[in-house]
């Protein structure tokens, strides 16, 4: 089951998908958008979370709060990072994901590793 949020930090309010498990991941990486953003936790087991973007928003200028707000959410979603007091999200265009078939569920690797960025919390 694919969990969805939303975020009133913006106007209008973002949607926030997040798959329960590396199934679901799979999907989300399956049939993401263009305008979705991706969130990981760095070299840890965590939730994929998708921000679908509005319009005028781009995903290297995102609001802070935002961004900070999805990255919460994906260190919340991450069994051992939710317990670290520090942990490194990075997040890419959904676009930017690359998926083959030498891959297990749920992994996925980069395009161009240069349109990934990260944010540390």
């Amino acid at each position: 089951m694919v969990y969805y949020f939303t975020s009133i930090l913006t106007t209008p309010p973002a949607r926030i998908y997040a798959g329960k498990d590396k199934f679901e991941n799979e999907e989300l990486i399956k049939f993401g958008l263009e305008d979705d953003v991706w969130f990981h936790v760095e070299n840890l087991s965590s939730a994929h979370i998708y921000l679908r973007l509005s319009e005028d928003q781009s995903w290297n200028d995102l609001p802070e709060d935002l961004l900070i707000d999805c990255a919460q959410l994906t260190k919340a979603n991450s069994i051992e990072g939710n317990k670290k007091s520090d942990v490194s999200i990075i997040y890419t265009p959904w676009t930017n994901l690359k998926k083959d078939g030498s891959m297990v569920a749920g992994q996925v690797g980069f395009k161009d590793s240069s349109q990934a960025s990260r944010i540390s919390l």
